[in-house]
């Protein structure tokens, strides 16, 4: 029962070393594609917050905060 238990650990380790061998080409990729949808929520982000209505209401909450009295 023990050696049967070992075979099939070394068995399980043997194979998580080779899938991670196989996979190892993925990182890069996966960064970059990371760093593509940041950069595109970024823009996205900045276009709504740069906008007229958007730009003025954050005017208006920054003006009521500064002159709210404490």
């Amino acid at each position: 029962m023990y050696q049967a238990v070992r075979a099939r650990l070394r068995a399980l380790v043997c194979g998580m070393r080779g899938a991670a061998r196989r996979d190892a080409g993925m990182v890069t990729s996966e960064y970059a594609m990371g760093i593509v949808a940041a950069v595109a929520f970024a823009v996205v982000l900045y276009k709504v917050v740069t906008s007229g209505p958007v730009s003025a209401e954050l005017q208006n909450i920054v003006k009521e905060a500064l002159n709210a009295r404490m």
